[in-house]
């Protein structure tokens, strides 16, 4: 694999945190819900953006 540069690396961690963020706000979020549906939406989306995490964070090791 390829080294990243200064840059990449800096979008990369970027990257990271937001999907981070995305998965704590929706997952918090599926935990309030009520609504079923919107439930497993939220999950959903929230496991979606904790595994996009761990595929970009496949790249720093």
């Amino acid at each position: 694999m390829t080294q990243l540069n200064e840059m990449e690396l800096q979008n990369l961690r970027h990257l990271i945190g937001s999907h981070e963020t995305a998965f704590q706000k929706l997952n918090q979020y599926a935990q309030q819900c009520m609504d079923p549906q919107v439930k497993q939406m939220f999950q959903q989306s929230a496991d979606e953006a904790k595994n996009t995490k761990q595929k970009l964070m496949s790249f720093l090791g």
